[in-house]
């Protein structure tokens, strides 16, 4: 199996057309189902409205509207993408917002389909537009007077920060976008942005992102990075404030310079390498279930003294209450909506739930950032020059950018550089700790709160990154380097622990698929040391009879993967007849019976790997007649990969199910001769 880099979760995607042939009926008919398109009918009509205000109720409504799935083909039906797109300029900065906020909405809920809809709509050049309108309008110092000035500035920048938003979402999802971006000049425009990190935090969060999703394998992109915008990078990613928030910010900025490491000085690339893991390393050093209690509970005292406080000054101006009443009536001001109507998706405004999201998110981010330094292509010998380690990690790149015209390496891979970097930050010891489950008393304090409960997810998905990091860095680090034998058989009990103490972990299959993929990276790993490995059989068996049932491939492909590690182990000891006959037979009817050709394939593999070899092996294999079993079998599985193979599987999966076709007529033919010898 090859290495992987890490895993996208995708968002819902939907049909952005609906049901084509009932709309293709509607039209015969003279109707388009208004009827059924309801309030977007009425909210997208009022986006034409002579007046400001109901203009941004409007984009406002349709915020909140297409967090709806079900409405999202009536507003596909009736172009909101075109209707929503010239408010992006409206004279109304209030309209702007709002209707930024809209399409970030309908951006984020509607997926891939969607947003691939709204390029082919245009949206990009109006996006583009107000982008560069927003940087020119931060620049600008003609308003007056200063009250004045702050006012607008800060709307530019909560327009700034929704435009931002709508590009990330797209870009993530839409080639043709990221292309656009690369030719309207966004890139300088962004990091425009990004520049005032230290006054809004947000707006450069949103900016990270953008940049990690645009940056990544983006060649064209990365010849745009000059010695001022890596300095600008640079500044943002060593800031020295250490709020949550802040932490994230710079997590971003650290996966986005691993993405600019093909253009980095080589002199500064064991400077940037050690920079980036330390500052990973320091995030994943906090406690985060810790983090999440402390601000639950600043929360609640936040709360109790604010209540406090408005009871005695309810108290204390009763009177003054009444006096009022009797006085003249003051003519009212027109009422004043809140500003950002723009978006339910928007972080939480509560400052302490927004800081423990932030940290989680943080920590999410670092694993994942990890997980592809240790997924890059390794390097051939002579891409290589001597670099030097440094723990000077706060002094990282001084000097070095200007320097961009000079020699670069080839594309940075896991080095001996990023080997002993990791080693040096401790990070196999942080991210084995991030494995454990998330702490119970914060778990249990966040289920008694609605708000509060989403965290619980975000620490469960932390744990998953940990064991899909952890599987990563069993794989490629050597053995000293994760602490020696003792350290992994330390961690094979651990694991076995965290499994088996969950009696319904099949249920749970983020945590089973990354659970299982960490075990069957560590046990080749311990395979291959001879180091003995610590799951009993019956373990073992009870982790793939619940397994095998799981609708996961990956989950499946996984487990029966281990069976065969264990069972080549065990093949070559003695005593270990009845288990070998036990797994062999599991694995025959996984490799017979599994709907999926990849799975059928692995389990063939374990099934080479645990009879290839050993006197018990070799007994067993009569035993559970494993040769007139694969040689029914043979034909079945040439005829599936015929009729199934290119509709179904990709290029490189048909290579693979073609090497295990022609390795199971080897495997026969080496049966018969072993059957031969041992019955005669």
């Amino acid at each position: 199996m090859g290495k992987s880099r890490t895993k996208r979760f995708k968002r819902p995607q939907f049909s952005p057309t609906g049901d084509c042939q009932a709309e293709a009926a509607a039209a015969a008919n003279g109707t388009e189902r208004e009827e059924d398109d309801g309030p977007a009918a009425e909210l997208l009509e009022k986006l034409q409205h002579p007046s400001a205000e109901v203009r941004e109720c409007a984009c406002a409504g349709l915020a909140r509207l297409v967090q709806q799935r079900p409405v999202l083909p009536a507003l596909a039906r009736r172009d909101a993408v075109r209707r929503l797109g010239p408010l992006l300029l409206d004279p109304s900065l209030a309209v702007r917002e709002t209707a930024a906020g809209a399409l970030r909405n309908l951006s984020a809920c509607g997926g891939f389909e969607v947003c691939d809809d709204m390029v082919t709509k245009d949206i990009m050049t109006p996006l583009v537009a107000l982008l560069k309108e927003c940087s020119a309008g931060l620049d600008s110092n003609e308003m007056s007077p200063q009250e004045k000035k702050e006012q607008n500035r800060n709307s530019i920048e909560n327009i700034a920060n929704e435009a931002v938003n709508v590009l990330w979402n797209i870009c993530e999802c839409s080639s043709r976008a990221v292309s656009i971006f690369n030719k309207e000049g966004c890139l300088e425009i962004v990091l425009k942005y990004l520049s005032r990190f230290s006054t809004n935090v947000d707006l450069a969060i949103s900016v990270a992102y953008c940049l990690q999703t645009v940056t990544e394998d983006n060649a064209e992109l990365l010849k745009s990075f000059c010695a001022p915008a890596l300095h600008m990078l640079e500044s943002a990613m060593l800031s020295p404030v250490s709020s949550m928030e802040y932490i994230l910010l710079k997590t971003l900025i650290a996966g986005t310079i691993w993405n600019l490491k093909d253009i980095i000085p080589s002199k500064s690339q064991a400077e940037v390498i050690n920079a980036i893991l330390k500052i990973l390393s320091d995030i994943l050093e906090m406690d985060a279930g810790e983090t999440v209690i402390r601000m639950k509970e600043a929360e609640t005292q936040r709360l109790k003294t604010a209540a406090e406080t408005e009871d005695a000054l309810q108290s204390a101006n009763g009177d003054d209450l009444i006096e009022d009443e009797e006085m003249e009536e003051i003519p009212r001001r027109r009422k004043v909506r809140r500003k950002t109507f723009t978006s339910d998706l928007l972080p939480p405004t509560n400052k302490e739930l927004r800081e423990a999201i932030a940290l989680l998110t943080a920590q999410q981010t670092a694993l994942e950032i990890i997980v592809n330094m240790c997924c890059s292509e390794d390097p051939t010998d002579d891409e290589w020059e001597e670099l030097s380690s440094s723990d000077e990690s706060d002094a990282f790149m001084e000097g070095s950018f200007s320097e961009c015209g000079g020699q670069l390496l080839s594309p940075l891979c896991l080095s001996h550089e990023v080997h002993t970097a990791l080693t040096n930050h401790l990070l196999p010891k942080k991210i084995f700790e991030k494995t454990a489950f998330p702490n119970s008393i914060a778990v249990d304090m966040c289920s008694r709160n609605p708000t509060w409960k989403p965290l619980i997810r975000k620490m469960n998905t932390v744990q998953c990154r940990a064991l899909v990091c952890l599987q990563s860095l069993v794989s490629l680090l050597d053995v000293d380097h994760l602490g020696g034998p003792a350290a992994l058989q330390t961690l094979a009990q651990h694991l076995s622990q965290l499994l088996f103490s969950q009696p319904d972990f099949a249920k749970h299959v983020d945590f089973l698929e990354a659970i299982s993929s960490a075990l069957r990276a560590l046990l080749q790993t311990m395979a291959s040391k001879n180091i003995s490995q610590c799951m009993t059989p019956d373990q073992l068996m009870t982790l793939c009879k619940a397994g095998i049932h799981s609708s996961n491939v990956g989950v499946r492909v996984n487990v029966v993967s281990i069976l065969g590690i264990t069972g080549s182990v065990l093949a070559k000891e003695d005593g270990t007849l009845e288990t070998l006959k036990t797994i062999g037979c599991f694995l025959l009817e996984v490799a017979t019976k599994d709907p999926s050709l990849v799975v059928a394939g692995e389990a063939l593999d374990a099934l080479f790997d645990v009879f290839a070899d050993g006197k018990e092996a070799e007994r067993a294999s009569i035993q559970i007649k494993l040769l007139s079993a694969l040689k029914e079998f043979q034909p079945v599985f040439k005829m599936k990969i015929r009729k199934e193979g290119r509709a179904k599987y990709s290029p490189d999966q048909l290579c693979v199910l073609d090497n295990v076709k022609m390795n199971l007529r080897r495997f026969v033919a080496y049966q018969e001769t072993v059957e031969k010898r041992l019955t005669t």
